[in-house]
């Protein structure tokens, strides 16, 4: 179930016979590598403590909407783009009914007015109450929203009953759950991207290289490949556990960057420049440990190749996408370099004061020939799937264009 690495979920939990189910979902979607909150309505305490998900979390449970000392860490509003996605199972006839006509008068219907995320619901109640107008009124509600619906199931119930109403198996409830961060929007084609740092050496022991960690990089490749796309990366050195399903080349220098980029860009729909490539190398690089036997002593550097500007003046060049980041003006140097390098698209970003390198959050500012977009402070991988959103309309975009 590769889709759940790495994902972030709010995992709310209503009142009803089924909560402790969820403490089985919680576990097995922990077991696929989510990072996983729990938000417990009143009426779900009654049935479960939040000490059972708070122990299988291993992260505090949230229960109330002002709770002074929540508030002072992570507020219903931070804990709303904190999420990837809210998934509501069991989710109950009351709540069905408030969430359907706006009622915030919880944290987790709070929540789900607040995110701007996809919400799905797994509802659980008796059969009846299933079956009732007023139910299906609200069901259709939601399902008109874009909220997912996913279930109920059909069988025998806690009170005696059988018929529709029953909450999912766990295993189904996380598998659609994984389903739904594929998007196919990207669906047959080829991506390249590069990402993390280049290391230049000085000699067998020393180096020059830059802070990046490669996460924007690692994130866009597992974006891209939720969209559908075939993806190679090709991976300066990085901490990072390799994607699923991608086909990863490991380099360490710019040289051996460029080496591997050239061999793929004619193969590539989409090349996605994410790397924090090293503009310059040693002219020289000595053999053996350069000795401490002076106060000072002077590197003399040659400029690498500009493999961005390499492969978008390739005479069938693919959709090419750069980064920058940058320290002051963002937006002119951004635009400087989109049109330098005759890119399709770029995506800037500043860098310090907690932005940029070395951090799980960042915001961007993709610029393109026609048009702009600021996509706010969020964890990478959100920004990620917001980019690549992004990128597949443009890139789509020029190719109706090209067969007209």
């Amino acid at each position: 179930m590769y889709q759940l690495a790495g994902k972030r979920i709010l995992l709310g939990v209503t009142g009803g016979i089924a909560a402790y189910k969820a403490a089985v979902l919680l576990r097995l979607l922990r077991k696929h590598g989510a990072d996983v909150r729990v938000v417990m309505t009143r009426g779900a305490i009654e049935f479960v403590t939040p000490l059972t998900f708070q122990a299988l979390s291993g992260k505090p449970v949230h229960t109330e909407l002002l709770d002074l000392e929540a508030e002072s860490a992570m507020g219903h509003i931070e804990l709303a783009r904190w999420a990837d996605l809210i998934l509501i199972a069991p989710a109950s006839a009351n709540f069905m009914a408030r969430f359907a006509n706006g009622f915030a008068d919880d944290l987790l219907s709070t929540l789900c007015l607040a995110a701007n995320i996809p919400v799905i619901i797994a509802p659980a109640m008796n059969q009846q109450m299933w079956l009732n107008a007023a139910t299906q009124e609200n069901l259709e509600k939601l399902k008109f929203r874009g909220i997912s619906i996913i279930g109920p199931a059909e069988g025998d119930q806690a009170c005696g009953e059988n018929g529709p109403g029953r909450l999912l198996e766990a295993e189904d409830i996380a598998s659609l759950t994984a389903k739904s961060f594929e998007t196919n929007i990207l669906t047959g084609s080829r991506v390249l991207i590069t990402a993390g740092p280049t290391r230049e050496a000085i000699d067998p022991v020393r180096y020059i290289s830059n802070r990046s960690s490669g996460k924007m990089g690692y994130a866009v490749a597992i974006a891209a490949i939720e969209a559908g796309a075939d993806v190679s990366l090709i991976s300066g050195p990085v901490n990072l556990p390799e994607p699923e399903r991608a086909k990863v080349t490991n380099v360490s220098s710019t040289a051996e960057m460029y080496k591997a980029v050239m061999s793929e860009a004619s193969r590539t729909d989409i090349f996605i420049s994410a790397a924090a490539v090293a503009d310059y190398s040693l002219e020289s690089i000595s053999e053996q440990k350069i000795k401490k036997l002076n106060d000072s002593f002077e590197l003399k550097l040659k400029k690498n190749p500009d493999i961005l500007s390499e492969v978008s003046a390739m005479q069938d060049a693919p959709f090419s996408v750069g980064f920058a980041a940058e320290t002051e003006n963002l937006e002119t140097n951004a635009q400087a370099k989109l049109h330098s390098k005759k890119l399709d698209m770029i995506a800037a970003n500043h860098v310090g004061d907690g932005q940029g390198f070395d951090v799980e959050t960042n915001a961007l500012t993709i610029f393109w020939k026609n048009g702009q977009k600021q996509l706010e402070q969020a964890p990478k991988t959100k920004l990620a799937r917001n980019l690549i959103n992004l990128i597949a309309d443009q890139y789509n975009e020029k190719n109706s264009n090209k067969t007209h």
